[in-house]
């Protein structure tokens, strides 16, 4: 197995050295914490060994302690093994079970089309047209690669919570058959490359924006950390995921798609931000972690952000409403990886007084009354809010905004505490 500290190429060396001169005017601005989440090794120190980045131990352990006595959390951990258990029944998936070829020849590569890309009713064999908003539905069949990558993050995030909930050893190693199939068994593993991802046809094979559909492996990455305790993942199978992890990340800084994908001023390079940051933790290259969060504020706060909180990108969109609470989702995931490295994001302000709190106070503004909100949005979705502004609540503290616990899965990964009013 060879070490997934790999010697940066020239032109990943180049990429670094401009993160860390870019960083270098912005790093004094964030302020050091004290780190509850411990550099890559995430919350193991403080939760029995598990190696998460995103799920709590002092969350998770006091859930646990009321499994069976709080009304909310009993019905949220039935739902949790309802579910758990129907994915023991699913056949592992695999990039390799895809019905169309990727341009390279190979299967292995990961293929998926745009969401909001259509055939032109003007000109049905021509290329796609845009209709912003509007999923095809073509994406999500077996001849592309989005249903069973969704599949993929959404079976092992349950069978790890509900290993972690019941302490049954079926769930532990049906999550790590999954694991296995995905990212090392050499009949069935994925490239770690993004090449092909959200490809619009007669336009380009494969997109910058498609780096956005390996988010869904942020939850499997916290999966193998909760599985810890079980050994269902063997010590050599864990460095080969890190490994498989680290080149990966090398794709996302060196490959064309990945730097344009960085490059985005919308919810993209967000997500992009969110996306290696933790891949980089979780491969053991702190390096490339810390270079991100350092360019963090001016990259992302100062140039996506409105002084009054707004995010114009996203509020320009015909989604506004659920584009700005997806743009800010991977920015807490951004500060929560800060911490791990002793960094402070949500309490950090630029000259012009923007950050994360003032763009999570003007989203709040609307909460009970999305009636009011201003730009243009083809559904509105209340709950949506309520999950940003439960996290908002750990972030900053009890009380300071409305905590939305009262079912799955939020009631298994988030205490519930007493409204306070504001």
């Amino acid at each position: 197995m060879r070490s997934v500290r790999t010697v940066l190429s020239p032109v990943l060396a180049f990429t670094a050295a401009a993160l860390s001169c870019a960083a270098a005017a912005f790093s004094p601005t964030l302020q050091p914490i004290r780190p509850t989440c411990s550099g890559v090794e995430g919350y193991a120190p403080a939760f029995s060994g598990r190696r998460t980045f995103f799920l709590k131990p002092d969350e998770l352990i006091a859930i646990k302690a009321v499994r069976d006595t709080d009304p909310t959390v009993s019905a949220a951990y039935r739902q949790l093994l309802k579910q758990a258990d129907a994915a023991l029944l699913r056949r592992p998936g695999a990039v390799t079970d895809k019905t169309t070829l990727p341009p390279s020849g190979d299967r292995h590569d990961y293929l998926s089309i745009a969401p909001y890309w259509w055939p032109d009713p003007a000109n049905p064999n021509g290329p796609y047209v845009r209709r912003d908003g509007v999923i095809n539905p073509a994406r999500e069949t077996n001849s592309y690669d989005r249903t069973a990558i969704g599949l993929l993050s959404g079976d092992v995030r349950v069978l790890a919570l509900a290993y972690y909930y019941s302490d049954d050893i079926r769930y532990a190693k049906k999550a790590a058959l999954l694991i296995r199939t995905w990212f090392l068994d050499p009949a069935t593993a994925m490239n770690p490359n993004a090449n092909f991802a959200q490809a619009v046809r007669g336009r380009e094979d494969g997109r910058a924006e498609g780096v956005l559909d390996t988010s869904a492996f942020q939850s499997v990455v916290d999966a193998v950390g909760l599985l810890a305790p079980s050994k269902a993942i063997t010590t050599d199978e864990q460095k080969a995921l890190e490994g498989w992890f680290g080149r990966y990340v090398d794709w996302m800084l060196t490959s064309p798609n990945g730097r344009a994908e960085q490059a985005a001023r919308n919810n993209h390079g967000i997500w992009f931000d969110s996306q290696i940051t933790q891949y980089a933790l979780f491969a053991r290259r702190p390096d490339v972690a810390r270079r991100v969060v350092d360019q963090f504020p001016a990259r992302r706060i100062s140039a996506q952000m409105d002084v009054d909180g707004r995010l114009p990108a996203e509020t320009a969109r015909t989604r506004s409403f659920h584009y700005s609470i997806y743009a800010l989702t991977p920015a807490y995931d951004v500060a929560e990886m800060a911490g791990c490295l002793g960094k402070d994001l949500w309490g950090y302000k630029d000259a012009k007084r923007r950050g994360l709190r003032k763009a999570t106070d003007f989203l709040a503004s609307y909460r009970g009354q999305l009636e009011k909100w201003p730009y243009k949005e083809l559904r509105l979705e209340p709950k949506e809010l309520d999950g940003l502004l439960t996290r908002a609540s750990w972030a900053w503290g009890p009380g300071s905004y409305p905590r939305t616990v009262d079912g799955y899965p939020a009631a298994l990964e988030y205490r519930s505490y007493a409204p306070v009013a504001r």
